[in-house]
């Protein structure tokens, strides 16, 4: 059965080990980030707050392991790819509640004060204060599809947000539709404390006229639960902790930022524009949540990378059926470094995906693509097979005059982040079409002979010991 909410898998997280309470005072200026931090780097449990200055305890670090988020979909890491591709492969559509635990209290208009939530500073020259773990949820204002995705919040004052929105993400895409038709206000919700699944479907790659909330029930397997907003015209998560419904200024700006952000460096302020909060509802007693950004691996890697991988190669494998498996590694920011394991059915198919996956989502900056003998998540296999299955001059591809991936450093800032060009690597680090090459005792491809390649190289056999994987040798064990 899945989570019903975020409570539950606090539950199931607690009854495991993986979170813990910490009662004594910790301040929500960057010690809250320290402990985050120092747990998480030795994949340790998530912790609750209880006394942070607020009223509201604080639990960070849900998604700071893999353990965590195999927790979080209900399986192990040998059956969880298939199960989440089977999970995209289906759609349930959303049930409307009229009585919701999320409206168990409604604080409207002026009575709203920002600051009595719990919200962290996690890097010395951050901004401000940030809600990092928020889940927006808007409307597309032509389909009227919703969207629902992770979007940073800066907390300005006790009436005032702001934002980022890029503009190849969906909130940023239905921003820009508003603006184009020449409306003076969007308005939107941003959710915090969640059923783990749909934290999980947020960055998840789907075509623009998906309903996010038919996926998130697809990878339930059971229906999510909403309810009208109380003063937008939106539907939320029912059993969310904290909703905070909001209006977009476009008349106003405010400056936002910096911020640590994913890719290990502070994105540099700017004049963003003001978001307005009509709403705040919670549950009673509710959890307020915290999650760590920055310097790779931190809690929105890990959140995120399963969910990139499945949902990517999900994708890829409708045009090349014969990729086997994906990484889109932490070190790249589950975004610029994508490696894929493939069996390519004829010459050049390997350069064929390389520059799909260049045109993807995605937008990575470097795509390295292997046999399948090699392990996509073993960095070291994956340096061993450019080191001694490619040549440079044969098998790099370099693309200039690509958008850009969102946020990264290198490039020019100066621009608005829709003008932002780079350039994007890739390595055909697969045997040439044709080669026989014996692994373990058996013939890896087609016979050379059979296909009239013609090759100069000395692949014979790779030089390992069968069976080392499965030998029993308890003297090893910790």
């Amino acid at each position: 059965m899945p989570f019903q909410d975020f409570r539950e898998f606090l539950d199931a997280l607690r009854s495991r080990g993986e979170l813990i309470d910490v009662t004594r005072p910790v301040a929500l200026e960057l010690e809250v980030a320290k402990a985050m931090r120092k747990s998480a780097s030795v994949n340790g449990p998530a912790v609750v707050f209880r006394d942070n200055g607020t009223r509201f305890p604080l639990v960070g670090g849900v998604y700071n392991s893999r353990a965590k988020a195999l927790i979080a979909y209900g399986c192990d890491e040998d059956a969880v790819m298939a199960h989440i591709t089977e999970g995209l492969g289906r759609r349930i559509p959303p049930v409307l509640v009229e009585d919701a635990p999320v409206h168990e209290n409604v604080i409207l208009g002026d009575d709203i004060d920002l600051t009595t939530l719990p919200v962290p500073r996690y890097s010395p020259d951050d901004g401000g204060p940030y809600i990092t773990p928020g889940i927006v949820v808007s409307r597309d204002p032509d389909t009227g599809v919703p969207d629902i995705g992770h979007y940073r919040f800066e907390v300005i004052d006790s009436r005032t947000l702001s934002f980022l929105a890029m503009p190849n993400h969906r909130f940023g895409k239905h921003i820009a539709k508003a603006v184009a038709r020449g409306d003076k206000t969007f308005r939107a919700a941003l959710v915090i404390g969640v059923d783990p699944m749909l934290a999980y479907t947020g960055p998840i790659q789907v075509p623009d006229d998906t309903n996010d909330f038919e996926v998130a029930g697809g990878l339930r397997g059971a229906a999510v639960e909403l309810v009208r907003c109380r003063t937008i015209d939106l539907e939320v998560p029912a059993r969310a902790e904290f909703v905070i419904e909001f209006e977009v200024d476009f008349t106003q700006t405010v400056f936002e930022g910096p911020l640590g952000e994913y890719t290990g460096y502070y994105t540099p302020g700017s004049m963003k524009p003001i978001a307005r909060p009509l709403a705040l509802t919670h549950r009673n007693d509710p959890y307020f949540q915290a999650l760590l950004t920055g310097k790779p691996t931190t809690e929105n890697h890990v959140l995120k990378q399963l969910a990139f991988e499945a949902s990517f190669l999900k994708s890829m494998r409708t045009t090349f059926p014969t990729i086997e498996r994906v990484a889109i590694p932490p070190s790249g920011g589950v975004n610029f470094r994508v490696v894929m394991a493939m069996r390519p059915r004829f010459t050049g198919e390997a350069r064929n995906a390389i520059l799909t996956a260049m045109g993807s989502n995605v937008r990575p900056k470097t795509v390295i693509v292997v046999d399948p003998d090699i392990d996509v998540q073993d960095p070291g296999e994956v340096e061993w097979a450019i080191a001694f299955r490619s040549q440079p001059a044969r098998d790099v591809i370099i693309v200039d005059g690509l958008p850009g991936g969102p946020l990264d450093p290198t490039l020019d800032e100066s621009l608005e982040p829709d003008r932002r060009t780079g350039s994007a690597l890739g390595i055909d680090a697969t045997y040439p079409y044709g080669t026989v090459v014996k692994i373990a005792g058996d013939a890896c491809g087609p016979s050379l002979a059979e296909h009239g390649a013609e090759f100069v190289g000395h692949f014979t056999e790779v030089a390992d010991v069968p069976g080392w994987r499965e030998y029993d040798f308890p003297e090893l064990a910790p």
